[in-house]
């Protein structure tokens, strides 16, 4: 078996750096995304809140100012859910780039580590093939029950964004049945 080089090492080191940094910038990205989402729904709601106000200070009696109050629920229903569905969609967008990125380098990181694992199975002295045997079949159920966690986690996923889109329709459908009540 041979041990790596300090160049293999110093490589392998700066590679898992540059996926560190990968991964971190795409965090960052979400975040910023996040962040100005909220900078632009705040504004929004501010301006809305000041044209509401204004609005309801102008009714002529409690009847137009309950059917001015009634008429900003809708509005505020489909706001909600607009809001819900940028922020599903930016953490979404985000998971599934910091997912795909630590696939990668995880199904890097298994191939060299079978490799290794065969680079010491072809060295290993004679008498010890039940310790790589074992070794191997380790490393096997290791991977395979990776892969069914893997896609345990991808499948809730789904149902999980499955159920939300229904719920969004669900409560979009309402806001407009509500409406059309009013």
């Amino acid at each position: 078996m041979t041990l790596p080089t300090p160049e293999q090492f110093a490589a392998t080191q700066k590679a898992n750096l540059e996926v560190f940094f990968g991964l971190s910038n795409k965090a960052f990205e979400g975040a910023a995304k996040l962040a100005e989402l909220n900078l632009q729904t705040a504004r929004a709601a501010f301006a809305q809140s000041q044209e509401h106000a204004h609005a309801a200070l102008s009714a002529k009696d409690p009847q137009g100012f309950f059917a001015l109050q009634a008429g900003f629920a809708q509005p505020a229903v489909e706001k909600a859910l607009e809001y819900g569905r940028a922020v599903y969609d930016i953490v979404s967008a985000t998971q599934s780039e910091i997912t795909r990125a630590a696939e990668a380098q995880l199904a890097q990181q298994q191939r060299a580590v079978q490799a290794l694992v065969e680079d010491a199975a072809k060295n290993a002295p004679a008498g010890s093939e039940s310790a790589v045997a074992a070794i191997k079949s380790a490393f096997n159920a290791a991977s395979t029950a990776y892969e069914t966690v893997n896609k345990a986690t991808k499948e809730a996923v789904e149902i999980a964004e499955s159920n939300f889109q229904a719920a969004t329709k669900a409560v979009s459908k309402a806001s407009r049945a509500a409406k059309q009540t009013v």
